[in-house]
């Protein structure tokens, strides 16, 4: 196989022969009539007819003084037909400088092959883009009426670095992120149709919080400070309902400075809904609504395979507190054990507690373990310990709780929900205990917020939060087994 090196220095040649020959390789539009799936799905209307096509060109056939190739757009291919005697000599010429990779437009009318191909009877052709790096083409073959593809371009590492040569080489990936962009549009809706208002709130804080977990940190040279990059945007709307917004969301980047793994991204998006004058059981069901529905609007149905397994998101999704799944799953009550009894338990449950770790985090850390991978239907998780729930309202009939819920699905939590904690005396003292924690040695504790606390001292109604992990939500209704998958670009250690 020629070096990368030697095809690049190639196609660069062939660049300056286009320059000689007076074509410009780089022009600035092309006037294109229709996508390769509007002249497939409307040829009965179009046969015979003028069409324009642009592309990328994703095989080229050269025959003598013909040739077939394939120009490949967003939405698909379709053959174009090149004749010298159709497009004059000169212009054959420059066709014969083109390469795969190189981006074109092709003008003519609409046929079909001998074969039923459809295809364009090139009368004019445009070089758009030429392409100096050669794309890696996978090899193709029919078999048995199929196309089957050898050596594609399957590096997981490769693709995720190089997504711009993923979508060229793997167009199947297009459908993930436009199934992403579906997902969140379909989410808006049904929000905007309750009446609720998408807000935007700082991402850039001089106090991080509203989630347990360490925080990027930056400067502000304009005012000598230091600022942090946002973990949740939590304390911000709950702001605004104190305000008086009483129904407000917004979809998030946030950014934790925290391991990556397949489930875990330093950069990932959230949805944060807060509705004033309701609790977690109603949002229980607002949540399974909105995902239900999501998936029936983006997908056609409300039952998935994720993974090889079969899941039904149809209302009513299962309620388990989580005490009881952890004894469920572990044979264990732990739910009145103190922290001397927790950290025996922990031991005896093969769960090494870290220094630092407190009541609560050893709870969160038994449920991981033993008990999430079970829940492959859709379960709400509901009534976690205090010690776990700084921002959550205390239980109302169950001491030691407070009004949680985490929607578990396929194995893992994809959000987070509380009746949120408005009492703003309760608050300081959870936010005082998370500082202990912190002088513990517990980095991921949240910082006390005074600006927040005086928001709650002039009054916030009795609210409904929820955030939902719209990464996570993706890979459960496109099927993809990494974050990584869902993200355009995500993260990646140096190369």
């Amino acid at each position: 196989m020629e070096d990368v090196n030697q095809l690049i220095a190639q196609r660069l040649q062939k660049l300056q022969k286009l320059y000689q020959m007076n074509v410009n390789p780089y022009p600035y539009k092309f006037e294109r009539t229709h996508t390769t799936k509007q002249v497939k799905e409307h040829f009965s209307e179009l046969e015979g007819k003028h069409v324009q096509v642009a592309g990328r060109l994703m095989a080229n056939r050269l025959m003598g003084k013909a040739a077939f190739c394939d120009v490949q757009d967003m939405h698909g291919r379709v053959q174009v037909f090149i004749k010298k005697d159709e497009i004059g000599e000169e212009a054959f010429e420059i066709y014969k400088l083109l390469d795969i990779g190189d981006i074109v437009g092709a003008a003519g009318p609409l046929f079909k092959t001998r074969t039923g191909e459809i295809s364009v009877l090139v009368k004019e052709f445009v070089v758009l883009c030429k392409s100096v790096r050669p794309i890696p083409v996978a090899k193709e073959k029919e078999e048995d009426g199929s196309r089957v593809v050898y050596d594609p371009f399957s590096d997981k590492e490769l693709r995720y670095r190089q997504r711009y040569v993923d979508l060229i080489v793997n167009p199947e990936v297009k459908e993930v992120f436009i199934k992403r962009s579906r997902i969140i549009t379909a989410m808006r809706e049904f929000l905007n149709e309750r009446g609720y208002l998408e807000v935007e709130t700082p991402i850039l804080q001089p106090i991080y919080g509203g989630a347990s977990a360490r925080p990027f940190v930056t400067d502000l040279n304009a005012l000598k400070m230091r600022l942090y990059l946002r973990i949740a945007n939590e304390l911000y709307l709950k702001r605004l309902v104190a305000g008086g917004f009483e129904g407000v969301y917004e979809f998030a980047k946030d950014f934790r400075n925290e391991g990556m793994d397949r489930f875990h991204n330093p950069e990932f998006t959230q949805m944060e809904l807060y509705v004033a004058y309701q609790d977690y059981h109603w949002m229980m069901e607002l949540t399974e609504e909105m995902i239900s529905s999501v998936a029936q609007k983006v997908l056609g149905t409300m039952k998935i395979s994720y993974q090889g397994q079969e899941i039904d998101l149809t209302p009513p999704w299962r309620r388990l507190p989580l005490f009881e799944g952890i004894q469920q799953y572990t044979g264990m009550d732990i739910s009145t054990l103190n922290d001397e009894e927790m950290e025996a338990a922990a031991d005896q449950l093969k769960i090494t507690v870290e220094e630092g770790w407190g009541r609560g985090k050893i709870i969160d850390e038994i449920f991981g373990e033993y008990v999430e991978k079970h829940l492959i239907q859709p379960t709400f998780i509901t009534d976690h310990p205090v010690e776990l729930s700084p921002l959550a309202k205390k239980h109302r009939e169950k001491p030691g709780l407070v009004e949680r819920f985490e929607p578990v699905i396929a194995g893992k939590e994809i959000g987070n929900a509380f009746s949120e904690l408005n009492d703003p005396a309760d608050q300081r003292l959870r936010f005082e205990e998370q500082m202990r924690l912190r002088a513990r040695g517990d980095e991921e504790a949240q910082v006390l917020d005074d600006d927040f606390l005086r928001a709650l001292e002039y009054g916030m109604p009795p609210t409904a939060g929820l955030g939902i992990g719209i990464d996570r939500l993706t890979m459960l209704l496109t099927d993809q087994p990494s974050i990584r998958d869902v993200l355009f670009f995500p993260m990646m250690r140096p190369e």
